[in-house]
């Protein structure tokens, strides 16, 4: 059996003012911008000088990258168990609109994580690779819910899943830079382009659905 790994005291403290050093930046980002965020400010609120975060952060993309990481590894810890009940899935339709719901919900409660992930609201940013690993995992979890779908003769077998995860991606990515960008006051539930979503997935499955799709609805 392998011995649980210890994490000392220094390095648990390292951990945690990394965390807050986010949090903080997320903060920063959410009053005056994606773009504006302010190592001098995150370290004003932190009760620290500037040069002191740079012992956590070699430069302020270091804290983008960290956002950005946090942020894909939160809606992967969302979606995965969502796109893992395809297995269950009798009726296409609502099972994909609760997936595209999820996410642009919470890209909605999460705008300055949103803007960073999804936009390019930074001047010369470019998330680093170790970052964007974050992002190919929900990319790839999508991917496995379309095959697994696919396979079982729910969405047309000649659409290739490259194809169906781009145009899913368009249509999910585009309500919520649509509602963000428009509307950034309405909530999910209030918002008018948010509320487009079920007539959007309908189409979605209309041209990509098979008729096994319709499998379960009642007449």
């Amino acid at each position: 059996m392998t011995a649980p790994v210890r994490i000392d005291r220094r390095a648990r403290r390292r951990l945690e003012t990394i965390e807050e050093i986010v949090d903080v930046s997320v903060e920063v980002m959410t009053e005056y911008g994606v773009g504006g965020l302010s190592l001098g400010e995150v370290a004003r609120r932190m009760g620290m000088r500037t040069p002191s975060l740079y012992v956590y952060f070699d430069a302020k993309n270091g804290v983008y990258d960290a956002v950005f990481t946090r942020g894909w590894r939160a809606i992967y810890e969302e979606m995965e168990p969502l796109h893992l009940q395809e297995t269950d899935v009798q009726d296409l339709e609502p099972f994909l609109l609760a997936v595209a719901s999820r996410f642009v919900r919470w890209t909605i409660e999460h705008p300055s994580y949103a803007q960073l992930m999804m936009w390019r609201p930074v001047p010369g940013y470019e998330p680093s690779a170790d970052a964007f690993a974050a992002a190919v995992d929900v990319l790839e979890s999508a991917r496995a819910m379309f095959t697994r779908l696919s396979a079982r003769g729910l969405i047309r077998a000649d659409v290739p899943v490259d194809d169906l995860l781009q145009i899913w991606t368009v249509l999910t990515s585009g309500v919520m830079t649509r509602q963000l960008a428009n509307a950034p006051h309405e909530s999910f539930d209030e918002g008018r382009v948010t509320a487009t979503l079920p007539a959007l997935v309908a189409m979605f499955v209309t041209h990509y659905g098979t008729p096994a799709t319709t499998k379960g609805k009642k007449k």
